[in-house]
């Protein structure tokens, strides 16, 4: 049996053969399309290189690229568990030609690799071709020796491939397997075409076309080959399973479930392990790429496929968190091709398990709701929206969960009226994608750089160089020229000015040159990560391209910024050996005044762990190691030992930065790949203060730091107020926390004597008080009290002793505080049948200007605004007793 890795590998390797560049699989996270929330085929990565935007890496080359379909327009998500071939996530095995061979190439690749390599039957294999390619028709009969019955024109769309309504297009040629007879359907174009027996395995997309508009409008001039074969898809064929599901990868996984849960996977539970085992696929892919659980974009689509696995975990009977308990079993099947797993594992796992342990919290609730709601409904009914956003709203659930929930019992949902309930509340759906990613003018900047290559960064060794102008750009678009007061964008083939990027401002200072013209440069950026554009205002003379310029970076600036820059790369490392292998960096800000560092932990910082891992950087800043750079291939920088960022888009080089004291195994202290710049030594750091830490979101904190004489001014001003607050208190700074809680102490004390001292004067009477006034009106005894400055809370306790005084009868008391008044009322036992307090407070709080008051039918209490009306409240006591 070929095994899915070994397919894989085959794969690669026979195009590898045939003089295809292999390259690796591009991150999750698209980088080069604002469009797409995830890369969802083997060609996106290519993107800008059939657009003519970008070179390619080579003129033909093979890739098995990650792909996800869980949101957006390829929205896989609903049928997923419940078909033969529905993912999340899945590999996408591909073969390029950017410009070298075409159609005769491709179709015979193709039938090699299929028939001889693989040994499929050929007589199981059926092409089609759109419906007026006769050279793809022709070259299928040519090289396959196919008969013409079994190679099928469709004038559809399905053969005809557009990367939008405007650009690159062609006809593409697929290719079916036929899993026999014993199974329903007919071949592609056949009225049955839509049953399961006759699959597509490859599709091969001869890029030849140009369209405008929707409309082909004429062919290209470099003809291209882009092919797409679904790795699990062949899978199956090769191990002769019908099923994705029946392959080797899902039966470890689904096997892993089942043991797990103690539940085999048949029957109704067969499609609630086939999520599971789907789903910890693309959530485990997402994590390692970057992607973090949230309420928006990316992160809410991870959320929500998490959310309908854990769903089905629930299904099971699994009673605790059983995602993150996978992984291993993923990393084992899938960690060899893809390494992102297992540098990832830690974290993947945290993420899941926290996930899912908050998930439960409320999935029973909602669950709940869900089965009152649809207690009496039958098959064919349907559930109306504004239950299903409610279940959204306050419990968290997607609106596809509640439709998977309910699809056992062929219950749906009144979709139209969900979106009604959201609208009213005017609350955006949170898995609606805005675009991210590279600007919407940077078409402007793909010109520049194919036209003048990358821009050389001089800036690692030097400060100050020679630029030669090599482009003008204002409000989105070149220029030739730029005069005083004219605000632009200047490019140059070489800088020492840093560009925005990995968290790091850009630089500020100066251009000039020997006749007088002088800019103002007030950032730098870095557009398609390899260019650096200096935003700039002319404040003397006039530039045209061609021209060279010198250029001064602001040197103190920069030395603050790459201060904090290196601080970030210490305190990493020290976060990590306080809180644990799965800390990773989740962002980052290095401004001159003070950095900003994200990372992923579940919960807050302790004061023991902050102080530990200040003292920690600290100890490496005072050692005061060289700092050191070496260049090297991704894989060779990770084998050494160097962390790598996940979702980060490396290229064949980087910098790997060394930092810090050497360990145990050798290693520096901190080991990144990082193209910032940095110190020389840790102890032009100088000192590390963090002055705050915080949530960003969940599962992510956040650190703010500052370095340097930045740090020295915030201690000193803290010192400052310490010795201005000893000086108030007359002690020395030593002594001002002790000297605070004597205070503390003492006022405490003092409190506790006023209030009793206050309370003694309203029982005796005197200045502030009324004294009790005991009288009698009719057959019923009345003491009535308006005391300034009691507490409120004593009310109470005044009112019993007023009651046991008398025996029998009616007490009020108002108590008067800023103006405002607090009135309460007391009932003795044996009037309760004639008076309430809740009454007699009522209509004394009215007299206040209040309303309300509440309490027992022995005892009341309530306020109102105007404490002047104090006896006011008194008298409307009064009236009550006097009927």
């Amino acid at each position: 049996m070929h095994s899915t890795n070994d397919i894989r590998r085959s794969f690669l390797d026979y195009f590898a053969g045939q003089g295809h560049a292999e390259i690796a699989s591009a991150p999750l996270v698209p980088y080069n399309d604002p469009t797409l929330m995830f890369v969802n085929a083997g060609m996106v990565p290519f993107k800008n290189v059939f657009t003519g935007l970008e070179t390619p890496p080579a003129a033909t080359a093979t890739s098995s690229q990650k792909c996800v379909r869980a949101g957006g327009k390829h929205n896989d998500l609903d049928n997923v568990g419940y078909t033969a071939r529905h993912h999340t996530f899945f590999e996408m095995l591909g073969n390029f030609s950017f410009g070298d061979y075409f159609k005769e190439p491709a179709i015979e690749h193709a039938w090699t690799l299929l028939t001889k390599e693989w040994g499929i039957d050929a007589d199981r294999l059926t092409a089609t071709v759109y419906h007026t390619d006769d050279e793809a028709f022709d070259l299928w009969k040519k090289v396959a020796g196919l008969p013409e019955e079994r190679i099928i024109r469709i004038a559809t769309k399905d053969n005809f491939w557009a990367m939008g309504d405007d650009g690159p297009c062609g006809p593409c040629s697929e290719v079916f397997f036929d899993h026999g007879d014993h199974i329903f359907g007919g071949p592609p174009g056949s009225p049955d075409e839509d049953g399961d027996r006759f699959v597509e395995i490859w599709n091969l997309v001869f890029m030849q076309n140009v369209q405008a508009a929707g409309q082909v409008t004429g062919e290209l001039p470099s003809k291209n080959i882009d092919t797409g074969m679904g790795l699990e898809r062949v899978a199956a064929v090769l191990q002769g399973v019908h099923d994705n599901y029946d392959t080797d990868t899902f039966k470890e996984l689904i096997g892993a479930s089942e043991n797990l849960t103690g539940v085999k996977a048949e029957g109704d539970q067969t499609a609630s392990h086939r999520v599971i085992a789907d789903h910890l696929r693309s959530t485990s892919f997402l994590i390692a790429d970057g992607v973090l659980p949230s309420n928006e974009g990316r992160g809410y689509v991870l959320r929500r496929i998490m959310r309908r696995a854990m769903r089905h975990a629930h299904l099971l009977g699994a009673s605790e968190p059983l995602m993150h308990r996978l992984v291993p079993a993923l990393v084992t099947e899938m960690g060899q091709a893809y390494p992102e797993l297992t540098r990832g594992q830690d974290l993947i796992e945290e993420t899941l398990e926290r996930e899912e342990t908050r998930f439960r919290q409320t999935l029973d609730k909602g669950l709940r709701l869900l089965d009152e709601a649809t207690g009496s409904m039958s098959g064919g009914d349907r559930l109306d929206g504004e239950t299903a956003f409610k279940l959204y709203d306050t419990y968290g659930f997607p609106y596809d969960l509640t439709e998977d929930a309910l699809r056992a019992r062929n219950i749906s949902v009144d979709e139209a009226g969900f979106q009604s309930a959201m609208e009213r509340q005017k609350q955006a759906a949170r898995a609606a994608w805005k675009g991210s990613g590279q600007a919407a003018d940077s078409e402007v900047w793909f010109d520049i750089a194919e036209r003048e290559g990358a821009t050389e960064f001089t800036g690692y060794t030097s400060t100050s160089g020679e630029g030669r102008v090599v482009a003008l750009v204002r409000d989105g678009a070149e220029v030739e020229t730029a005069e005083t007061g004219d605000e632009v964008i200047i490019l140059t083939n070489q800088t020492p000015f840093y560009g925005e990027s990995g968290g790091q401002t850009g630089d500020m200072g100066t251009m000039s040159t020997p006749d007088g013209v002088k800019i103002d440069i007030t950032d730098t950026g870095k557009p398609l990560g390899r260019l650096h554009s200096h935003q700039g205002k002319i404040e003397t003379g006039t530039i045209r391209t061609g021209d060279t310029l010198h250029l001064d970076v602001d040197a103190d600036r920069r030395d603050r910024v790459r201060a904090n820059h290196s601080a970030t790369h210490l305190v990493h490392a020290a976060l990590r050996n306080r809180l644990g292998g799965h800390v990773t960096q989740k962002g980052s800000l290095v401004a001159e005044e003070r950095l900003r560092f994200d990372f992923s932990h579940p919960k807050p910082l302790s004061e023991d762990d902050i102080a530990a891992i200040e003292a920690e950087v600290n100890a490496e800043i005072r050692a005061n190691e060289p700092v050191t750079t070496r260049l090297m291939s991704p894989d060779d920088a990770v084998e050494a030992g160097a962390l790598a960022l996940f979702g980060e888009k490396y290229g064949e080089e980087v910098r790997v930065l060394s930092m810090g004291r050497p360990g145990t195994e050798g290693l520096s202290y901190s080991v990144e790949l990082c193209g910032g710049t940095h110190v020389r030594a840790t102890g032009d750091i100088q000192l590390f203060r963090i002055v705050s830490e915080s949530a960003v979101s969940s599962g992510v904190r956040r650190i703010e730091a500052l370095t340097g004489d930045a740090a020295r001014q915030w201690l000193v001003e803290r010192e400052d107020a310490l010795k201005a607050t000893a000086a108030a208190l007359r002690t020395n700074p030593e002594e001002v926390a002790d000297r605070v809680s004597a205070l503390l102490d003492e006022r405490k004390t003092l409190e506790k004597e006023l209030a009793e001292a206050r309370k003694q004067l309203a029982l005796g009477g005197g200045a502030g008080a009324s004294g009790p006034q005991d009288e009698t009106i009719g057959d019923v005894t009345f003491s009535g009290q308006v005391i300034e400055g009691l507490n409120p809370k004593d009310l109470r306790g005044l009112l019993d002793e007023a009651k046991q005084r008398i025996g029998s009868g009616v007490a009020a008391i108002c108590a008067v505080n800023d103006g405002k008044a607090a009135f309460a009322a007391a009932v003795t036992d044996d009037l309760i049948d004639r008076f309430s307090a809740v009454d007699l407070v009522k209509a004394g709080v009215e007299a206040l200007g209040g309303k309300g008051g509440g309490g027992r039918p022995d005892m009341a209490q309530g306020g109102g605004p105007d404490g002047s009306k104090g006896e006011a409240a008194l008298d409307a006591v009064r009236a009550i007793i006097a009927g």
